[in-house]
């Protein structure tokens, strides 16, 4: 297959973490065409998506990892496979790359991975809301007094972040007797102008998050992440520690309740996050911890991935 890659500047990636890496390589291993194209390297002429793109070569070794040939403009049509993987946040350059990319996905150019229109529904935050049965009592608002009724049902505390926070950004423990109470909400709502989702807390935060990729609604692994003792989020960037772990049947029947839409979503590919019981998160944009997870399991997790992608697109060609 020839396949594109829409990712942030390939010289900064983490050659020992960065899932979209992993999968470069694992596409290269297995004999694919490799183009290299940045957001802001889309474009749209005469109803069609085109794109400037460098052939790329890329393998394992530290300052030395990736080889770009001649960059050139090329319409989508020129390639098969379209991995969309530039990390949040989703802002309105990001929004507009969908509607480019949509172009090529819906007219059969290319297939591109995730669907633009399930990553432009499918907030990473909000997209929990459609599953009650499976999240922590959770509310999404502007409102500070909303905000507060709602620590009240739940022994005057709660978790809080933005809705287009990424990474752990942004996160807080509010307590209803912290003299920053007021000032916290006023500042991550700014000023009563942003959504915030508050949820209630969990206790088995200190244990860790479950980061589980599916693969089409499908679980491919997990990996726990455990936060510092100085810290709530688990994060792996802000210093939460990866363990080796298992998927357990409260976590199966999360994913059984999840996955019939994401397919129908076109999420192909996404990272789930459990706290204890809960869903916390769907992550659709570029998640990661498939490198973690292959090192845990001594199993190449992103070579499967690629495996999955030639035998649906080799189905998608006869059908």
């Amino acid at each position: 297959m020839k396949i594109g890659c829409v990712m942030d500047p390939i010289e900064h990636v983490g050659l020992d973490a960065d899932t979209t890496f992993d999968w470069l390589l694992a596409a290269h291993a297995r004999g694919h065409q490799l183009f290299y194209i940045q957001p802001q390297d889309l474009a749209a002429e005469g109803g069609r998506a085109y794109c400037w793109a460098a052939p790329l070569e890329v393998r394992r070794q530290v300052g030395d990892h990736f080889t770009l040939g001649e960059r050139r403009k090329m319409p989508m049509a020129d390639l098969d496979v379209c991995w969309m993987r530039k990390d949040p946040p989703f802002d309105a350059e990001y929004l507009y790359s969908t509607y480019i990319l949509e172009l090529a996905d819906e007219r059969g150019d290319c297939w591109v991975i995730n669907k633009p229109a399930g990553l432009r529904d499918a907030n990473e935050k909000a997209f929990i809301l459609h599953f009650p049965q499976v999240i922590p009592d959770t509310i999404v608002t502007h409102h500070s007094d909303h905000i507060k009724d709602f620590m009240a049902r739940h022994d005057g505390r709660c978790v809080i972040k933005p809705l287009d926070g990424h990474g752990g950004a942004e996160v807080f423990i509010l307590k209803e007797d912290d003299l920053n109470l007021n000032t916290i909400i006023e500042v991550i709502t700014r000023l009563g102008t942003r959504y915030v989702m508050a949820q209630q807390f969990v206790p088995e935060a200190r244990d860790g998050d479950k980061r589980i990729i599916l693969i089409d609604g499908e679980p491919l692994g997990a990996v726990l992440r455990v936060p510092k003792a100085s810290e709530l989020r688990g994060n792996l960037h802000v210093g939460g520690k990866a363990v080796k772990t298992e998927i357990t049947e409260r976590e199966h029947e999360i994913i059984r309740t999840i996955a019939p839409k994401l397919k129908a979503s076109g999420i192909y590919f996404a990272g789930i996050d459990v706290l204890g019981p809960y869903l916390t998160e769907v992550n659709v944009t570029s998640p990661t911890g498939i490198q973690e997870m292959s090192r845990f399991d001594a199993e190449n997790y992103s070579d499967k991935w690629i495996e999955w992608q030639e035998k649906e697109w080799a189905r998608r060609q006869k059908s």
